[in-house]
């Protein structure tokens, strides 16, 4: 299931609006009903009212009638990790579980995969 969220979180990412960073991401996540939800990045000229690819992909899950994020994929144009933001950290929380699995990608591939608890082990609302 990896590879085909890395696939679709690429394809998704070059539809990206960045014209402020040309700093591209795309996010992929598969949801508890296993449909995958996509979205990108879009950047406004007042900062900070732009939208990031993990919270566009979460608002199109509960648009689609779902609650919890089983996987997640970030893909950005970078060498480096895109690791999300803690915006999106704490977003990506309230859909997770202690078995959600995060995986941070560049264009060559996966590079790191864990699950949300060890992106994030002190959240600010905390899963029984």
């Amino acid at each position: 299931m990896k590879e085909t969220l890395f696939a679709k979180a690429k394809e998704v990412r070059l539809n990206a609006y960045a014209p402020y960073s040309n700093f591209k991401v795309g996010a992929a996540i598969l949801s508890e009903n296993n449909k995958i939800y996509t979205c990108c990045n879009v950047e406004n000229g007042a900062y900070p009212s732009g939208t990031c690819a993990e919270q566009g992909a979460i608002s199109t899950m509960i648009a689609g009638g779902c609650k919890k994020i089983k996987e997640i994929l970030i893909i950005g144009d970078s060498k480096n990790l895109v690791s999300p933001c803690g915006a999106c950290r704490q977003r990506i929380s309230e859909f997770s579980t202690k078995d959600t699995i995060v995986h941070i990608a560049n264009l060559d591939g996966i590079q790191t995969t864990s699950n949300f608890d060890e992106l994030l082990p002190i959240n600010f609302m905390l899963r029984t």
